[in-house]
Formats: C-alpha cells, structure tokens, sequence
C-alpha cells in the first residue's frame, strides 16, 4: 500500500512540474503579438476496484458505495485558449489584428501554409508583403515602387496611392483562415500554427464574413496572457508539489517505520 502512495505521489510531482512547464511559457511569451496561452490537461489514472459499488456485502445487504483506489494523475494534453488579445495602436498601415475569430495565412518556404495571429507585417525590397520571419502573406499582396499612403480595410482590401494618380488603386485583398477547432492547430514555433487532423480544414475567406473576425489596421494584437492569473497558478502548482513531495517524505517514513519494526 505505502509502495502505491509514492506511485500517485511521484505522479503528482510530474503533473505540477509539467503545469509549471506551460506556465513559465505563458509568462515568457506576455509580450509576444497574437501569443494564445497555453492550458494543462489532467485526467485521472485506472482506479483499483476493491469493492464494487452495489456488490453483495452479505445475504441480504449491499455494499452502498464500493471501495476504489486511484493510481495518480497523468497529463492528457494543452490546450490553446483562444480568446482576443489587447488590440493597441501603432500607427504603421502594414500592422493588422483581426478582432475575432479567424488566422493570417502564410506560405513556409516547403511551399505550405502556416497559420498565425500575428499581423506585424512589413515589405521586402520588392513590394511584397511578409511576416516578420520574411514569409509571403497568403493570397500574396504586391506593392507597386513608389506608392504611397497604403490602406487596408476591415474586409482586408489592400489600397495604395500611385504616382501620378489622385485616385487609390486596389492591389489585391486579404483572406483570413478559421477552424472549427482552433485549439486543435499545432504550434510549431515562430508565431506559426499548421493544421491537424483535430482542428478541421481551414475555412477562408473575406474577413468579417461567415464567423472571421474583422481587419484592424495600424493595430497589434497583443498575447492574451494575465499576469496576475499566470502567478496564481504558479502559487497554486507549487504549492501542489509541494504536497507530493511531503507525501512521498511521509510514506518513505512509515516504511522505515515497518521496517524497523520488523
């Protein structure tokens, strides 16, 4: 028995080591544009059915609740949680925050899309609109050399004014991606998430339409960690494991106990 507890123990101390693992994340990644914090999933190990609950406990009577013994705690996964970062001002037409659901589309140099939050967008020497990284926004968007005063819409419409002409040009527009299951994209880094089996095709189109968040231009999406938040878990996770930890000391005594009794 005393063998078991330091079993669910030593699981509980890699849980909380594990919750503390995504929080030190969280916390590092506060000022990271678009950043979505990460959450721990826990489940419950197999529990050891001693007695069923409702078996017989003698001729006439039944046992009303059963005896089971867990074995611990295991991580099942983490989970994005995908609510709206602090939009800010910056004043730069080329920065974009999408004010809803919905993820920019970019194309990684093996030729596939990528998606992320982060609209911090600037040109190349060619005109071309990229991320920080240097990936192409996904439909690509080419300025002309020379043009000025570029304005994007919230429906993601890309205008420039050229030289010589009074009237703005229309270069191209926007699309923004949305899943079904948002948290189920995998983070690869970079500010970048790729599609999975769990999050579903992307849907795209006009930002604004059909559950895609609208285009806010010269603003950033900020990472949607709270502080204050983040170090109440970290309080709460430590405190955690520090009880395993006492357990395992407490068990570990009571075996030197028996064994000195014996």
């Amino acid at each position: 028995m005393s063998n078991a507890a330091l079993h669910v123990a030593r699981t509980g101390l890699d849980a909380q080591n594990t919750k503390m693992r995504v929080i030190a994340n969280n916390l590092a990644n506060v000022n990271t544009t678009g950043f979505k914090r990460d959450r721990a999933d826990f489940e419950t190990l197999a529990y050891q059915q001693m007695i069923a609950a409702g078996s017989a406990s003698d001729s006439e009577n039944k046992f009303a609740t059963g005896l089971s013994l867990g074995s611990g705690v295991a991580l099942t996964g983490t989970s994005k949680i995908d609510t709206q970062g602090t939009v800010s001002q910056t004043g730069n037409a080329l920065d974009l925050a999408i004010e809803g659901a919905g993820y920019f589309q970019l194309q990684k140099p093996d030729g596939t899309i990528a998606y992320t939050r982060a609209g911090n967008f600037s040109l190349t020497a060619e005109g071309t609109v990229v991320s920080s990284d240097g990936l192409p926004l996904i439909p690509q968007i080419q300025v002309p050399e020379g043009a000025t005063s570029v304005t994007i819409g919230n429906d993601g419409t890309v205008s420039a004014t050229l030289q010589g002409e009074a009237a703005p040009t229309e270069l191209g527009r926007i699309e923004t991606a949305r899943f079904v299951n948002p948290a189920g994209l995998q983070a690869v880094g970079s500010n970048l998430l790729v599609e999975t089996a769990a999050s579903g095709i992307p849907q795209i189109g006009v930002p604004g339409l059909e559950g895609r968040g609208a285009l806010r231009s010269g603003s950033l999406e900020g990472s949607n960690v709270n502080v204050v938040e983040e170090l109440v878990d970290m309080i709460e996770t430590q405190r955690a494991y520090e009880v395993n930890s006492k357990m395992i000391k407490a068990t570990d005594e009571m075996l030197q106990f028996i064994n000195q009794q014996m």
